[in-house]
C-alpha cells in the first residue's frame, strides 16, 4: 500500500462480510455492470505524491489523453489514505460510489469478500493484453489464492533504507548498515553529532503493519496459520513487535516524537537533514518534491537480522503497491475496462511510475532504462528477491487496523518512558487478536 502512506483508520471494523447491493457509479441492481452511462467515469485515486495537489498534476493530464482517446470524461478525485478505506466500504453498503478506484494491494483479499469488485478472470485480462503482462510478484497480491484477482496492479513498491550521505560522512561512518545491530551501533555515531537517527510513523497503523510483518519474517514468524487464522501471539511476533518498537523504546534510534507521527512527517524530517535513516516505499519523487536532490542521498536494503536479504527469515519487505479496481455493477462497464487497459499499458505504466518513483508491475514498462538506475534496481531486486506478500486473506484489513492500533499503541507507551517488555507486547497483541472476527 504506500508510500506517502497515512493510516487507513478503525473503519474495518465495519462488516466486510455484508453482502453488496448496488455499489459504484452506476444504477445496475443486480451487481452485474451495464453501460448506461458511456461517456463518462469516476474514478477515486490514493494520494501517491507528496500532496493531493501534486497527484492531480500527474493524473489529469493523462485523463484527459483517454477522453481524447476514446470521448469519455474522468471525473478524478484524489483521496487521503486517512480516508480510502472508509470510503470504500462505505461505498459498498451504501451504493454510492466510484466506477473506477485504487485500493491497497494489501487490501485486496479483504475487499474482494465483500463481493463488490469486478474479478479479473481470463476473460477479463483478455480486455487489457492479458494477464501475463504483469510480473508474477505483483499479481501476488491481487486477491485470495485460488480465485479470480479483485484488481490488477497499478503501481509496484518496495521498501528500502534511505540515506543521507552527509550525515554518515560526519559521523565517520562508511556505508549504510546492513544489520539492525549496526544500525543501532551507527546510530549512537550519529547521535553523537547531534542529528536524528531513524524516522518513523508511530501513529501510522498502515505503516506500523508493514514493518512488524517484515520483522516477523525475519524472526520466521507469521500473523496468521496456514489456513488463515490469526496468529498475533507466537513468540516470534511477539519478539518481532518488540524489537520494531524497541528501536524506540530500548535503542532510542527512531526520536519519542516520531510516535504522533502519521502524514510524511518522518520523510520531511529526513528531506531536512534531521535525521540519517528513513525506512519508506519508493520515496524518491516524494523527497524530490520536498527540495532533496538525489545526489544528496542513498538507498539501501533494509537491514536484516544477520547476513544479506533474501528467502524466510531474510525478507525485509513486504510487496507493496497499489492496485486498480473496478465496481462491480458500474454503469460504464466498457468504459472501466478501457481504462483500466489505458492505465496498464505500457506506455502508461511508463509515465506514471516514473512520476511517482514507483516500479512498474507490466513487465515491458519495467525493462525501460528509467527504472534501471542504481536506486530502482534496489527496489526491483528486493521484489525480486527478498519481498514477501502480507497474508492474502478476507480479515487482512481488520489484522492491519488491529496490529498496527496494537503497535501505535506501544510507541506512545515508549515515547510516554514507560517500559515496553514481552509481556506488555503479548498483552497488546492478545488484545488485537481478540478484535478479529470469529469465525
Amino acid at each position: 500500500m504506500r508510500t506517502i502512506r497515512a493510516a487507513a483508520a478503525g473503519a474495518v471494523v465495519m462488516s466486510l462480510a455484508l453482502a453488496v447491493t448496488a455499489c459504484g457509479g452506476g444504477s445496475s441492481t443486480d451487481g452485474g455492470g451495464s453501460d448506461d452511462s458511456p461517456k463518462e467515469l469516476t474514478y477515486w485515486a490514493s494520494n501517491q505524491g507528496a500532496s493531493i495537489e501534486i497527484d492531480k498534476k500527474v493524473l489529469q493530464p493523462e485523463l484527459d489523453t483517454f477522453e481524447k482517446q476514446t470521448g469519455i470524461k474522468v471525473k478524478l478525485e484524489v483521496v487521503p489514505w486517512s480516508d480510502l478505506l472508509n470510503r470504500i466500504l462505505t461505498a459498498t453498503t451504501s451504493g454510492q460510489g466510484p466506477d473506477v478506484l485504487n485500493i491497497g494491494n494489501t487490501w485486496s483479499a479483504s475487499l474482494q469478500a465483500t463481493g463488490g469488485l469486478l474479478p479479473w478472470d481470463d476473460a477479463n485480462f483478455a480486455k487489457i493484453g492479458g494477464k501475463d503482462r504483469f510480473v508474477e510478484s505483483a499479481l501476488g497480491s491481487t486477491g485470495t489464492q485460488g480465485q479470480d484477482p479483485a484488481a490488477v496492479p497499478l503501481y509496484s513498491m518496495a521498501y528500502a533504507l534511505y540515506y543521507n550521505k552527509q550525515l554518515l560522512a560526519d559521523a565517520g561512518i562508511s556505508g549504510p548498515p546492513a544489520t539492525w545491530d549496526q544500525l543501532v551501533a551507527d546510530g549512537k555515531k550519529i547521535q553523537a553529532k547531534g542529528k536524528q537517527v531513524l524516522g518513523a510513523e508511530g501513529a501510522n497503523v498502515s505503516e506500523n503493519v508493514h514493518h512488524v510483518f517484515t520483522f516477523a519474517k525475519q524472526h520466521g514468524a507469521d500473523f496468521f496459520t496456514a489456513d488463515g487464522k490469526p496468529d498475533f501471539t507466537s513468540d516470534g511476533a511477539v519478539s518481532a513487535v518488540k524489537q520494531y518498537v524497541d528501536l524506540m523504546a530500548k535503542d532510542k534510534a527512531i526520536p519519542e516524537g516520531n510516535a504522533e507521527y502519521a502524514q510524511n512527517q518522518s520523510v520531511s524530517d529526513f528531506a531536512k537533514g534531521r535525521t540519517a535513516f528513513l525506512l519508506w516505499q519508493s520515496a524518491s519523487a516524494n523527497l524530490k518534491s520536498q527540495g532533496m536532490d538525489e545526489d544528496k542521498y542513498g538507498i539501501a536494503p533494509v537491514p536484516v537480522r544477520s547476513g544479506t536479504p533474501g528467502t524466510g527469515a531474510q525478507v525485509n519487505s513486504m510487496v507493496a503497491g497499489i492496485n486498480l479496481a473496478v465496481f462491480k455493477n458500474t454503469d460504464n462497464l466498457d468504459g472501466a475496462t478501457k481504462f483500466v487497459k489505458f492505465m496498464t499499458s505500457d506506455e502508461e505504466q511508463k509515465i506514471l511510475n516514473k512520476a511517482y518513483s514507483s516500479i512498474p508491475p507490466v513487465a515491458a514498462a519495467q525493462a525501460d532504462p528509467a527504472f534501471n538506475t542504481p536506486a530502482n534496481a534496489v527496489l526491483k531486486d528486493t521484489l525480486a528477491k527478498s519481498a514477501a506478500a502480507l497474508p492474502q486473506v478476507a480479515d487482512e484489513s481488520q489484522f492491519e487496523t488491529v496490529v498496527g492500533t496494537a503497535v501505535k499503541e506501544l510507541f506512545a507507551e515508549a515515547a510516554a518512558g514507560r517500559a515496553v517488555t514481552t509481556e506488555s507486547v503479548k498483552a497488546r497483541l492478545e488484545k488485537a487478536q481478540q478484535q478479529m472476527p470469529t469465525k
